[in-house]
């Protein structure tokens, strides 16, 4: 192996999948503030991931809802109102109303 090809930072640290809850070590130069005892005994950086191999759907062959910090309300407030938008039953109740009285 080349000598100086990895960071000084380059170290061993535990990531950690945390919906399913499974841990391995690994090699990282990611910063981190946490820090966990793994099966060894032994205190590492810790890295916390939200998916991995063990939680995605491509691998387990189950879909799971997953809604980190809110993304999907974030989502929907950033982009509800755009024109691509799916309309409510509330939404569209006063359009269909409006257009009723026209024809009449």
């Amino acid at each position: 192996m080349q000598k100086e090809l990895h960071p000084a930072s380059y170290r061993t640290v535990i990531f950690r999948d945390i919906n399913a809850n499974v841990s391995w070590l690994g090699r990282s130069c990611a910063k981190t503030r946490d820090t966990d005892t793994y099966e060894d005994g032994k205190e590492y950086p810790l890295i916390k991931l939200e998916i991995s191999s063990e939680s995605h759907p491509f691998f387990t062959g189950k879909m799971q809802f997953v809604d980190t910090a809110g993304r999907i309300d974030k989502f929907n407030k950033k982009f509800g109102k755009s024109r691509f938008a799916k309309k409510t039953e509330e939404e569209t109740a006063p359009a269909e109303a409006a257009a009723e009285k026209e024809e009449v």
